[in-house]
């Protein structure tokens, strides 16, 4: 039986390449669960972040279609959102059948649907659901459910690959908010990681002390 990933629902993608067969493989380097917790506190600071510069925005350049794979930056910011949830429901409880896989799909449509978020407003009162129930998430991870294989098309990948792809592919899509602000004539916010490390933490840090 062949399991499709969750896939990327309203968004156009380009094709997808083969992934190989091989299983249960360890790599040389795994992250850790100190390094997957780092890694989704800088996806959620970059969202936020995204978010933040999107609000900037009229609402007729929030919905306005630029053509990209999303069309819009409230389309392409809803994808990321709707990304974030499905990933966090397979992990939580892996479809191993290709209907609870469909099933899971349309409830992500149907949630995640771009016509239900009209301004910046709605997305960041959604994304504060999925960052919660995603933080929880993350903070309960060991180092050994890390290794957990799940289910991926017609093989197996280690939880923390699943959790690196997921935090690559809202990577990719924040980059593409950032080239439509530019077209909109709008200023993003830098999201690199390097930003994160030196402006993110060192303010959270500095609040955690007061």
């Amino acid at each position: 039986m062949v399991l499709e990933m969750p896939s990327s629902g309203f968004c156009r993608m380009p094709g997808q390449g083969k992934i190989s067969r091989r299983t249960g493989r360890r790599s040389s380097v795994t992250m850790t669960k100190v390094d997957i917790q780092l890694l989704y506190e800088y996806d959620r600071w970059a969202n936020n972040r995204v978010l933040q510069a999107a609000s900037a925005l009229s609402a007729e350049q929030f919905t306005h279609d630029l053509v990209g794979s999303c069309g819009s930056v409230r389309d392409t910011l809803v994808h990321i959102i709707g990304g974030e949830w499905i990933w966090l429901a397979y992990w939580k409880k892996p479809p191993h059948s290709s209907t609870l896989l469909a099933d899971l799909r349309n409830r992500r449509d149907a949630l995640f649907n771009p016509h239900a978020f009209p301004n910046v407003a709605a997305v960041q009162s959604k994304w504060v659901e999925v960052e919660k129930d995603q933080a929880e998430f993350v903070n309960r991870v060991t180092n050994e459910s890390l290794e957990t294989m799940l289910p991926f098309r017609t093989t197996q990948i280690r939880l923390a690959h699943l959790m690196q792809h997921l935090a690559n592919h809202s990577t990719y899509h924040r980059g593409q908010v950032a080239m439509m602000m530019r077209q909109l004539d709008a200023e993003p916010l830098a999201t690199d990681f390097h930003v994160f490390l030196v402006e993110g933490r060192l303010k959270a840090e500095f609040q955690d002390r007061r």
